[in-house]
């Protein structure tokens, strides 16, 4: 069996993986920070700090947050966690999505002056000299690529950034990008029910020597199978407005989770754990980076580095992915995917 109980024997350990051909290393598996903060109900800062802490002891040292998660918290809470651990964790950022202090959305913004006004303020919050990855959250429609990433690459320059990245942005996008600095990663929803990126999306991140870092990779908690109504969902949960969480959706997505849930139960793992070893199977340049706020959760993912799926195993999951139904976002949110 491979997931362990929490502290109950010595758990796997992490391995690193290099994140494309950039020269930046991180954690085949990171962990995202988001919901600590934000949009995925009640928030509980001591539990997610022992979490981060629990993470990096696992060798999960890839940290994914953003300025506008909280908003403009995570990053606080990110930084409180590393201080005093900043050798061990590889600190990820984003810019770009704007929002106002009760959490309103606001707008789009890639402008030179906002991604160094930006990357301070993110600096400030996180508490740290330099942030290892910075990402531009959303491509700004109304900013030449070109620009934006020619004000990150001035971070870069100027000591403040070490590696850039990129979120939601298509295909002809990354190359315009790479044409001006070089680009450590993309930022992508991808899971067993969010399979947008295969094709021209993932070859050209492979053509171009891109790591691909995939977030929700549990289909924001839904193929754990630890949901089966929103009832089950705080009442602020941002998850209750999600496409493939309402109505007939939820209860025909119900049926591709009972299918993992069976594939995993005959594997010996959590549903969790196969929709993992799933994404490790479909290349190495593939970095999925789980939301957790619970150190027992961030230790059963991490049991997913051990796992290796069968050729049928994978056919059989393969198979799932026409079954899912409803839209990743609602329709503001698909227009600023794939940028």
């Amino acid at each position: 069996m491979i997931c362990v109980e929490y502290r109950d024997a010595m758990p796997i350990r992490v391995p690193s993986r290099p994140l494309g051909r950039s020269g930046l290393t991180v954690s085949a598996l990171g962990l995202g920070c988001m919901g600590m903060s934000d949009f995925y109900g009640a928030a509980d800062d001591a539990r997610s700090i022992a979490a981060i802490h629990h993470a990096l002891e696992l060798g999960v040292t890839f940290l994914d947050t953003s300025d506008i998660y909280g908003p403009f918290t995570n990053e606080q809470l990110v930084g409180k966690a590393v201080a005093g651990r900043r050798d061990q964790a590889v600190v990820a950022t984003k810019f770009g999505i704007m929002r106002a202090p009760d959490g309103r959305a606001i707008g789009i913004n890639g402008r030179p002056d906002y991604v160094r006004q930006a990357c301070d303020a993110s600096l400030t919050r996180l508490g740290l000299d330099t942030i290892d990855l910075y990402y531009q959250h959303r491509v700004d429609p109304g900013v030449p690529i070109e620009e934006t990433v020619g004000a990150m690459a001035d971070l870069v320059h100027a000591g403040k950034v070490r590696y850039l990245g990129l979120s939601e942005a298509a295909p002809k996008t990354l190359r315009r990008a790479v044409a001006v600095h070089p680009i450590a990663a993309l930022q992508t929803e991808y899971s067993l029910w969010s399979r947008d990126p295969e094709g021209e999306l993932l070859a050209t991140c492979r053509d171009l020597g891109i790591g691909f870092v995939a977030y929700s990779p549990l289909g924001r908690g839904f193929l754990t199978g630890r949901y089966r109504s929103l009832e089950d969902l705080d009442a602020g949960d941002w998850r209750r407005t999600n496409p493939r969480f309402q109505g007939e959706n939820f209860q025909k997505n119900l049926d591709v989770v009972a299918e993992v849930q069976k594939i995993a139960a005959a594997k010996g793992c959590t549903p969790a754990q196969l929709a993992l070893a799933w994404l490790f199977a479909q290349g190495d340049d593939i970095v999925p980076i789980p939301g957790s706020t619970r150190a027992e959760r961030v230790e059963e993912n991490a049991g997913a580095a051990a796992i290796t799926l069968s050729r049928e195993e994978l056919a059989a999951l393969e198979a799932l992915a026409p079954q899912v139904v409803g839209e990743r976002y609602m329709e503001g949110g698909m227009k600023l995917v794939n940028g």
